[in-house]
């Protein structure tokens, strides 16, 4: 969601410490604040909010913030006052549930029913939350439009806090709460939770200062806003635990390794249940697949198609697809020169002749006997060496379950996770930053745009051609440079003085060199792939880069190679991601229109992207005859 003038925000525990300087934040931004607190304090902070605000609005019919008296344990109460908003701006964009107390007795040593200590700690700071959160997303409903609620926790509900454990319990229902509330994103309604580590608050200062020294010191309060900013901006963000600290700045948790030790697979890696296949797929005795054979830069050269049996029985643990379509990269031809092999010249040499392609979806023909999850008939996707092919056998642990066989889903595979994963990871891309992404019209770089602009960043992108200009202007880029009009250097001198916070790099050489020049002070460059220097004479001839070091030192820059294979762990994760962007129609896939139909077509599709005409993802049609009929469903 962009931050904006004109959206209402209702925020609860807003009249003292983190809820008062995200309320004047908000206000700063010209949104309407309703605070919500049982301290007066609140009228104080209600005025200088209705300040702050004003200057973006004049003769306005209503108050450009205003306090209501509220306990939050009180479901009449609260109720009153979600309505009151509704009925003064006529809906709820954002709710930033805050309000929580300390727990003031030991709770073993309360001999009472608890009720003005223990048991009220829980209820504001976690039963508050379920009722302020229930409240929020039936008036975003009612209101039919899509809002963002974040509930304040804290980073003692993530680790154990041993001084006050009923905090920590409270916290800690708000952190699994909020996580659990990831699927109203699919209403538009993206729900996260904040936790913060100590900030310089009345709460916090009951706290052992030579334990706020041992962490660091107390976090600064524009760090906490700009956390909360960035899960208001970064559509992606449904379900996410930001956590801050002043030793390791901003930080999803869990991690993904540590997620992934637990994590099952989310429903949108099971849409699949709703796709029926056409037909029964049929096993030949022999199929056409795609080789190379000797080693060579040149890819149509080095390629031959050949027919292969296909060998049944199953291997236990196999599974056996019919590619529909395969994805074309520009790395193929890194591929066929041998360069993602490992060893000297002989070793690879001994390899031959070795499957080509690297991705593809398709439907399931056959699974081994121990495959006790996957069903033949259902579709999935690979990204393994071998799909220039009509029939590839592969583990079933490397199968990515699929909604449909489609070309636009090979688009996510190796062009989206990458861009996916590379910002997040190598890129440690924030809100509010500037973002170029070079060769923007390609497979990849469409994807880095868009995820870029969902993030809350303004978007620079580079291409050639008008139609390439045309389609990046669709996606939502602020600003398309197309090198065939205009200088790339000059422009970013002109318009970008003070240079581009990330690149988002796939061409090399020269560009390369351009890309850097323009990084701003603690940019980050990532380098994903370098085109221009794939094919020539020589092959991938590389380049000496002297000076990188003292120039990335002079400005604390950072510049970061992506390869995707490095990151498998995650990708049926961030493709879960991508296609639920897409199912909301925050994501666009560009696949280019010229057809490429059969195997005998595939180095046709690698020289037609390599020419520079392709606009979008490069796409094979593997089987024409089985695509016709999946496109009818």
């Amino acid at each position: 969601m962009e931050i904006k003038p004109g959206l209402s925000a209702l925020v609860t525990g807003g009249a003292l410490g983190i809820g008062k300087a995200l309320v004047l934040a908000l206000a700063s931004k010209g949104i309407f604040v309703t605070i919500i607190d049982f301290s007066d304090k609140g009228q104080d902070v209600a005025l200088l909010a209705a300040n702050e605000v004003s200057k973006f609005h004049s003769e306005l019919g209503f108050p450009p913030a205003m306090f209501i008296k509220t306990d939050v344990t009180n479901a009449n109460e609260l109720s009153a006052a979600f309505k009151k908003h509704v009925e003064t701006y006529g809906g709820l964009d954002l709710c930033i549930n805050n309000a929580g107390i300390a727990n003031p007795v030991p709770f073993n040593k309360d001999n009472t029913d608890g009720s003005k200590s223990w048991r009220l700690t829980v209820n504001v700071n976690l039963i508050a939350v379920i009722d302020c959160t229930r409240l929020a997303i039936q008036t975003m409903q009612q209101v039919k439009k899509p809002g963002v609620i974040i509930n304040v926790g804290s980073a003692s509900g993530l680790y154990p806090m041993y001084g006050d454990p009923i905090y920590s319990a409270s916290k800690g229902g708000v952190v699994m709460f909020t996580r659990s509330l990831a699927l109203y994103k699919r209403q538009g309604i993206r729900i996260n939770v904040l936790c913060p580590e100590f900030v310089q608050t009345e709460l916090a200062s009951k706290v052992d200062p030579n334990f706020i020294d041992l962490i660091g010191g107390f976090l600064p309060m524009e760090m906490l806003v700009k956390g909360a900013f960035e899960l208001i901006t970064d559509e992606t963000k449904a379900g996410a635990c930001l956590w801050i600290s002043k030793r390791r700045g901003l930080e999803y948790w869990p991690t993904p390794a540590e997620e992934a030790k637990y994590r099952v697979r989310p429903l949108t890696s099971r849409r699949k249940s709703s796709f029926i296949s056409p037909l029964s797929t049929q096993i030949p005795q022999s199929f056409e697949k795609i080789v190379v054979h000797t080693l060579n830069h040149d890819f149509r050269g080095a390629t031959s198609v050949i027919c292969a049996p296909l060998r049944l029985p199953l291997k236990s643990d196999h599974v056996l697809l019919k590619v529909i379509y395969a994805g074309v990269n520009a790395s193929d031809v890194n591929f066929s020169s041998g360069r993602y092999f490992s060893g000297d010249i002989k070793d690879i040499k001994s390899r031959l002749p070795f499957d080509a392609g690297f991705e593809g979806v398709g439907i399931i023909a056959a699974v081994g006997d121990s495959v006790k999850n996957l069903k033949p008939g259902t579709p999935a996707a690979i990204m393994t060496f071998g799909s220039y092919a009509e029939f590839t056998t592969v583990p079933s642990k490397h199968i990515l379950p699929v909604a449909r066989p489609d070309p636009e889903v090979v688009a996510m595979l190796t062009s989206g996770l990458t861009a996916s994963i590379a910002l997040e990871k190598a890129a440690q891309m924030e809100s509010g930053k500037v973002v170029l992404v070079t060769a923007a019209a390609g497979g990849t770089g469409q994807f880095a745009v868009q995820l870029a602009k969902l993030a809350g960043n303004k978007v620079v992108a580079t291409c050639g051609g008008k139609e390439k200009a045309k389609l990046l202007r669709s996606l939502g880029v602020d600003r398309v440079i197309d090198y065939k009009e205009e200088n790339i250097k000059t422009v970013l001198k002109a318009e970008f003085p003070e240079g581009v916070d990330i690149v988002y790099e796939s061409v090399g050489g020269e560009m390369f060199d351009l890309c850097l020049n323009a990084l701003a002070r603690y940019g980050r460059l990532v380098v994903i792939g370098m085109i221009s220097q794939y094919q020539g004479e020589q092959g991938w001839k590389p380049r000496n880069y002297t000076g990188l070091c003292e120039k990335i030192l002079n400005k604390s820059q950072t510049v970061a190679g992506f390869f995707l294979v490095q990151y498998a762990y995650l990708w049926q994760q961030h493709l879960d991601k991508l296609v639920d962007l897409y199912f909301l129609g925050k994501l666009k896939v560009a696949v280019d229109p010229k057809p490429f139909l059969g195997v005998n077509s595939v180095a046709d599709a690698v020289d037609y992207l390599h020419s520079g005409k392709s606009v979008g993802k490069v796409v094979v049609c593997i089987d024409p005859s089985f695509s016709q009929q999946l496109s009818k469903l």
